[in-house]
């Protein structure tokens, strides 16, 4: 299947490793020119050229922290300089500590916010304006399955990515007839480093080994296993693509089965 991706620029956010470096390197696959940032240069630097020489890519590294306004403008007028006008736009951050509502402060609060909730509006509000002149433009949210069922200890991002959904869902419905689409990927329990480290924290506290830990993240899996990034990274480049133009407004889930509502 052509998905139509050949030249499109595409910046992926938080891509030097785990989900958003398998997004990117599955656009780089389908041809777009793909920028990424994150805010370590050199493991930035080093996911670029793992990428780059994996596909024969072009892969622009740029160093931005999304939480900080000034760096978001410095990366869109990079990207825009070195490959063009941005297509596709995945937006991505880590997630925010966890722990139970009373442990979280206002600064607690207002920091989830920022990485999950104001860098995804600030990115949006940047490309925007150009694809609507051009009417052509792809936007897609990583989020997270907590967004449709809550997370024992995920509250901040429960909140956080709950309004990204809430947003992204008005501002479909605002651009679908430029030609822009706008849509929400929910992350399942992904084999990730922050997975990797949330398995190691349990496991301290509770005692156990961390493959014991992930062993029980994986039995609450219909699918009896935990994701694959690249799996993830299919529906997102799908989302991204030409063949997607009349998908917008959607939430959807890659899971493996664990979120259980019907919606």
């Amino acid at each position: 299947m052509d998905l139509g991706l050949q030249g499109k620029v595409a910046l992926v956010a938080a891509a030097s490793r785990g989900l958003g470096k398998a997004v990117a390197w599955e656009l780089a696959r389908e041809g777009a020119h793909v920028a990424i940032c994150a805010r370590r240069e050199d493991v930035l630097r080093a996911a670029a050229l793992e990428i780059a020489m994996d596909t024969e890519g072009e892969v622009f590294p740029a160093v931005a922290d999304v939480t900080r306004p000034e760096d978001i403008q410095r990366l869109i007028y990079a990207v825009e300089e070195y490959l063009g006008q941005i297509d596709i736009l995945v937006n991505n951050a880590g997630g925010p500590p966890t722990g139970a509502f009373m442990d979280f402060d206002d600064e607690a609060w207002e920091a989830a916010l920022r990485l999950n909730l104001m860098s995804t509006i600030r990115l949006c509000r940047a490309v925007l304006p150009g694809m609507r002149a051009r009417r052509w433009g792809r936007i897609v949210n990583m989020t997270s399955a907590s967004v449709k069922q809550p997370i024992d200890g995920f509250i901040l991002s429960s909140a956080a990515r709950s309004g990204v959904v809430a947003m992204a869902k008005t501002l479909a419905n605002e651009c679908a007839a430029e030609g822009v689409t706008v849509n929400n990927v929910c992350p399942g329990w992904n084999l990730t480093d922050r997975v990797k480290s949330l398995a190691e924290g349990r496991a301290a506290k509770e005692g156990k080994s961390v493959r014991d830990v992930v062993d029980e993240y994986a039995a609450g899996i219909p699918a009896r296993r935990l994701g694959r990034p690249e799996e993830l990274a299919a529906l997102v480049v799908f989302l991204a693509s030409e063949r997607a133009a009349y998908i917008t407004g959607t939430t959807i889930q890659v899971d493996g089965g664990y979120v259980r509502s019907l919606l």
